[in-house]
């Protein structure tokens, strides 16, 4: 075991765990040795500029990539080599930034599909399907094509179809992206519940700070493919470097 995996703090068993994550594309270091821990139950965001590596951390996490270097665990079991299938019947869901509905299917259908393709029931399918989309704003929205969705309902039906899988641990990337600001402090009211109600563990990237700062327990700062900090919101919004790079001076604590 490497000794960044052992300087994460959380118990093996009830984590998701990225150790030591290096990768390359063509020359270019996406990774530096990036070591994360998403633990059950807790809001962790993940932030950082544009290219700072967090969308290919979660690839690697979620199996739609491999790393070069390092180890990713999921309740105390090495998955860098599973494909993303197997972690998503292992309780691992994610979302994407651009949508992967299927546009000719309802939105019902799309999440009752999703609960289907983890081996829910019929019956099962449909009671999840329906909660979620009463849980996202969605239920006006049920019978009509997932191709008519505006953006942001789009991003909301991503979060319905990742939620139906009733994960142990989700990763939601850039799922505020697109929702009018008044929406937002719903949209962090499922989060929560995620959290809260279904004991589920959330990792969370998005440009929100707002959303980030109100929603997160912890949260990681990425730059240039290596972790800058990690904290609490309090300790990230004190921390200089990663107030003036993302927040602006204005996040900097008074004195």
């Amino acid at each position: 075991m490497g000794t960044a995996e052992v300087e994460l703090d959380g118990r093996p068993g009830e984590s998701l765990r990225a150790s030591s994550i290096s990768r390359s594309f063509h020359g270019v270091q996406a990774l530096r040795g990036v070591s994360l821990e998403l633990r059950r139950g807790e809001v962790l965001g993940l932030i950082g500029p544009n290219g700072a590596g967090k969308s290919t951390l979660v690839n690697v996490l979620s199996g739609f990539d491999r790393p070069t270097r390092g180890r990713v665990h999921l309740g105390g079991r090495d998955i860098t080599r599973w494909r993303a299938g197997r972690r998503g019947r292992n309780g691992l869901a994610r979302t994407f930034q651009h949508s992967h509905a299927f546009r000719g299917l309802s939105v019902r259908e799309n999440v009752a599909v999703s609960a289907l393709g983890n081996g829910a029931s019929q019956r099962d399918a449909s009671r999840r399907a329906e909660e979620l989309l009463e849980l996202l704003g969605l239920a006006p929205y049920a019978d009509v094509p997932a191709a008519t969705l505006a953006h942001g309902d789009e991003r909301r039906l991503g979060v319905a179809r990742a939620l139906a899988t009733e994960p142990h641990y989700v990763l939601l990337d850039e799922p505020a992206a697109g929702l009018p600001e008044a929406e937002v402090p719903d949209f962090a009211a499922v989060v929560r519940s995620v959290r809260d109600e279904h004991g589920a563990g959330v990792l969370l990237i998005d440009h929100n700070m707002a959303l980030i700062m109100d929603v997160c327990d912890r949260i990681q700062v990425l730059d240039q493919g290596e972790t800058l900090a990690v904290g609490t919101p309090d300790e990230i919004r004190a921390n200089l470097d990663v107030a003036a790079a993302y927040l602006g001076e204005s996040a900097v604590t008074e004195e």
